[in-house]
């Protein structure tokens, strides 16, 4: 288990590529991710996020840093139109830095910095029927099992059940 204080999240940097492409270029970490995070994760891929990620001027997507190491990436999908009081949180943590704390670190600090910065009242993640782990750091950091979307992914091949979890802002 890594101490909490030596988990933080932070701003993507340009010397993030290797390691970026290192632990995102992982089956174990994609088959739990959307199929719009590129696997196999290339050098190019690496830049193009690197890219796009320091060039924006919303606080929205961090680098997760484990004892002094890249460990991850978290970030914020911030919702418009009648939705504009959510945002959907996702995050990734490379094989590596599994079952120490480093998600749930990551998340609160995530959550802090998402009800401080932002006009959100809800903040909602989306996690894959088998990733009892990824549920496990939602449900540590308050979040709530708001529902089951059956049969609502198609991911390698398999249908599977969609599990929201939900954590709303504390008055």
């Amino acid at each position: 288990m890594t101490d909490a204080s030596d988990i933080r999240i932070r701003p993507w940097r340009p010397d993030d590529l290797d390691p970026l492409v290192q632990q995102a270029n992982d089956i174990r970490v994609w088959n739990n991710l959307r199929d719009y995070f590129p696997h196999p994760y290339t050098e190019n891929d690496g830049q193009a996020w690197i890219d796009t990620v320091t060039a924006s001027q919303l606080p929205v997507n961090f680098a997760i840093e484990a004892d002094g190491a890249f460990a991850g990436g978290i970030g914020l999908i911030l919702n418009g139109d009648v939705y504009a009081k959510s945002a959907e949180l996702g995050y990734w943590v490379g094989a590596a830095h599994w079952g120490r704390g480093v998600a749930s670190e990551a998340v609160r600090q995530m959550v802090e910095h998402c009800f401080r910065t932002f006009d959100i009242v809800r903040i909602y993640s989306e996690v894959f029927e088998g990733n009892k782990a990824s549920m496990r750091v939602l449900e540590k950091n308050g979040f709530y099992l708001e529902g089951v979307r059956r049969k609502a992914v198609f991911k390698n091949g398999v249908l599977m059940d969609d599990y929201i979890w939900v954590l709303l802002r504390p008055w």
